[in-house]
């Protein structure tokens, strides 16, 4: 593992999944679907994947971005009830080796040509070249497939 630059990964706000949970409504102001895990769904309160069974909600989430043409909304897992939400602010270590494309905004909440793909394989070394250049503010790692946010990652 490199990492040169010292970074935090964030999952989804306590607020909005306060939000969800207690209104029912996502940021689209749809009605948020109530599931039952087959497993392998990726949590983003949690930062890892639930187990056959779990109780899960799916909703549209926005990613905190300023106003621009690339705001969006997009599905996301996470727990129905709360849950201890993610132990640490690291790369999960369950989604290693999973394909990711980080995303980079910069200040004005456009796509930053620091923009990639990655193997998943040492992640940190991606995203410390990613957050050396200082235009960039905030990267979202997304699900290659789908396209979903999995996260955020900051600088320190």
């Amino acid at each position: 593992m490199t990492n040169d630059t010292t970074f935090r990964i964030s999952p989804l706000d306590a607020d909005t999944l306060d939000r969800v949970r207690t209104s029912g409504i996502d940021a689209s102001g749809h009605p948020a679907e109530h599931l039952t895990a087959a497993g392998g769904e990726p949590l983003r309160c949690c930062l890892r994947d639930a187990g056959p069974g779990e109780s899960l909600l799916l909703f549209g989430y926005q990613p905190a971005l300023p106003p621009s043409p690339y705001r969006e909304v997009g599905a996301v897992f996470a727990h129905e009830a709360a849950c201890p939400g993610a132990t640490s602010t690291a790369y999960p270590a369950a989604w290693r080796g999973r394909p990711q494309v980080l995303r980079a905004y910069d200040a004005r909440g456009w796509i930053h040509p620091a923009t990639c793909c990655h193997d998943g394989n040492d992640p940190e070394a991606v995203i410390a070249k990613i957050l050396a250049d200082p235009e960039v503010v905030v990267v979202h790692s997304r699900n290659v497939s789908y396209g979903c946010l999995m996260f955020a990652i900051t600088r320190v």
